[in-house]
């Protein structure tokens, strides 16, 4: 019997060369989407992503956006090839926002180009937007009070947007009715598709220079060389099992009861099991996730303690099993509302930080801010016209075994970025009258927590609607290892000369001159607060983010009048505090203070 010749060997450097042209692919893809846009919510907030998979739906390359978008495209994408596999042609686009068929909640709105070459499909171009609008019963279809799927928006399950390049005119036309702003959606969408035809024209070209029978053996193997050194890199870490409980303050609807996130991670030879069995129950408020989001989450979790040049592809997740019981907050069905899931898993994030601590006590941080803050502000100007803001905020990372917490700086499931205040005061009726970060809010510790931010703004027309989801008010953002927990959030309005306290995920009415504002969470503290260098808690002090007061309670630094530290009176002030102390907890959950 005559056996197949064995393929050449891969060429090391070839192979170099095509990984770095498929990736700066999916990058460029990023930047068009970016310089195309309409809307904030995509060119400042940078809610969006950008991948590139191969002919049967694999996701090979992904562009620099969103790690929370990490998992979600290969769902979406089988969804696509469920229904249309088979029946692809040169010139389909196809789109989906389903949470039940491959979408995560409906502003996130999926285009898939199918890419060919000599009439063989070899690879598919994906993005994901989130839109402005997509209908539902709140301006910015994103509220948190929301408790079933059918008042979030417009559910497109996955169809064809184009036919062999010809728009498919009823979709068109049904999206167009739905939405608030079609101008803003069809003007996103465009970039979405803008961004496919680059990928297109630029794989073509890889196409050419490569032929198509090497492309599909390069882009294969990129898959296994993400899984090789993912696995390699798990073989390096210890073998155990690690487990962490973290809570939601509530989902907005019922209010006050906490919702509990628990995660176990085992890790045995070159695998990794991240458990979410335990999680609470699904919520009635709109905070659930899709399985898919609960994966990105719990991917990035992972990915973050792993080697920096380990490909961000679908051969990485070979490595990680995810298990989210159906009927979870980590795995909502039907009709599970889940327009604020953004909420939850960001949250998750820091949970599996809590059971990565215990693993690697040395390389993972305390909690951050916990994000992601959703505002939206949406209404009708006198004449008509709609308007809607929308901003995801999130600020304040937690003190890590090496550094303080990132200040002002977006949550790592995120890599989102504030509209511009210029902007945001040109386009809406709102005024952005306060920006600035909030003094003794950050976790105490050898490494402090992130400082945090409030803003305020002042709304200009008759009459809106407000809706925000928060956290971190009654379960704070976690320290580690002696640190201090962060700050909680906090949300005020001030009307006709009174302030109110607002709970943590509201949706009200505004009226002229109404002034909301919001307070972030401050990150959690890593270490003992004592065993912070005095110079640096001066510097705090000087830079506003620390008062003198709370230098001398917090970290036992006592300073002079031009914020100079007094040695002598530090030392002895630390000494006391340490006599008779005990161990310090492993975490820290309430906001404990020196006497």
């Amino acid at each position: 019997m005559t056996q197949a010749p064995a393929e050449p060997a891969i060429d090391p450097i070839e192979f170099e060369l095509f990984k770095n042209a498929l990736f700066s692919i999916a990058d460029e893809m990023a930047l068009t989407v970016h310089r195309t846009t309409y809307s904030a919510v995509l060119k400042d907030n940078m809610d969006y992503s950008t991948a590139f998979c191969d002919s049967e739906g694999r996701l090979v390359a992904q562009g620099l956006t969103l790690p929370s978008h990490l998992g979600s495209i290969p769902e979406a994408l089988a969804a696509v090839i469920r229904r249309y596999g088979h029946d692809m042609h040169e010139g389909d686009i196809f789109v989906l926002n389903d949470p039940f068929e491959g979408g995560m909640h409906l502003p996130d709105i999926f285009l898939f180009q199918p890419i060919f070459v000599a009439g063989e499909r070899v690879a598919i171009a994906a993005t994901i937007c989130h839109h402005t609008d997509v209908g539902g019963r709140v301006p910015g279809s994103n509220a948190s009070d929301s408790t079933e799927i059918y008042q979030e928006g417009l559910r497109i399950p996955p169809l064809r947007l184009y036919d062999r390049g010809r728009p498919n005119e009823t979709l068109h036309m049904l999206i167009e009715r739905n939405v608030r702003v079609p101008v803003k959606v069809f003007g996103d969408l465009r970039a979405q598709l803008a961004a496919c035809t680059i990928a297109e024209r630029a794989f073509k070209e890889l196409v050419g220079r490569t032929g198509i029978a090497q492309v599909r053996r390069y882009m294969a193997e990129l898959l296994d060389y993400a899984e090789r050194l993912t696995r390699a890199a798990l073989r390096a870490l210890p073998d155990g099992e690690w487990s962490f409980e973290d809570h939601i303050d509530d989902d907005g609807v019922e209010v006050g009861k906490p919702i509990v996130l628990k995660v176990r991670v085992v890790k045995r030879g070159d695998g990794l099991l991240v458990d979410w069995t335990g999680t609470g129950p699904q919520a009635k408020g709109a905070i659930n996730n899709t399985p898919s989001y609960t994966r990105s989450a719990s991917y990035c979790g992972i990915r973050s303690i792993l080697p920096a040049n380990i490909p961000n592809n679908e051969g990485y997740f070979r490595a990680i099993q995810v298990v989210a019981p159906a009927g979870t907050v980590a795995h909502g069905v039907l009709p599970a509302a889940c327009a604020a899931r953004g909420l939850t898993g960001f949250r998750m994030v820091d949970c599996l930080f809590g059971a990565l601590a215990a693993m690697l006590p040395d390389r993972v941080g305390a909690a951050g801010d916990g994000g992601n803050i959703g505002v939206s502000i949406g209404g009708w100007t006198a004449e008509r016209q709609p308007f809607i803001y929308v901003d995801f905020t999130c600020s304040a990372w937690g003190g890590r075994p090496f550094a303080d917490g990132c200040d002002g700086n977006s949550h790592i499931f995120a890599n989102m970025a504030s509209p511009s205040i210029e902007v945001t005061e040109a386009e809406q009726p709102i005024q952005i009258t306060r920006y600035e970060f909030l003094p003794d809010t950050m976790g105490a510790g050898e490494y402090r927590g992130g400082a945090p931010f409030c803003r305020e703004y002042r709304f200009l027309e008759t009459e809106g609607v407000l809706q925000v989801r928060s956290d971190r008010r009654t379960f704070l953002p976690f320290g580690l290892l002696g640190g201090q927990p962060g700050a909680p959030s906090m949300n005020w309005l001030q009307r006709d000369g009174r302030t109110e306290e607002l709970p943590s995920k509201f949706c009200i009415t505004l009226r002229r001159d109404d002034l909301f504002r919001l307070e972030v969470p401050g990150g959690g503290g890593w270490g003992d607060p004592l065993r912070r260098d005095p110079a640096k808690v001066a510097v705090d002090v000087r830079n506003g983010l620390l008062s003198a007061a709370v230098a001398e309670r917090d970290y036992g630094v006592v300073l002079g009048a031009a914020c100079e530290v007094d040695a002598a009176a530090t030392a002895a002030l630390r000494r006391d505090r340490a006599v008779g102390r005990g161990a310090l907890p492993f975490v820290t959950r309430t906001r404990e203070r020196a006497a």
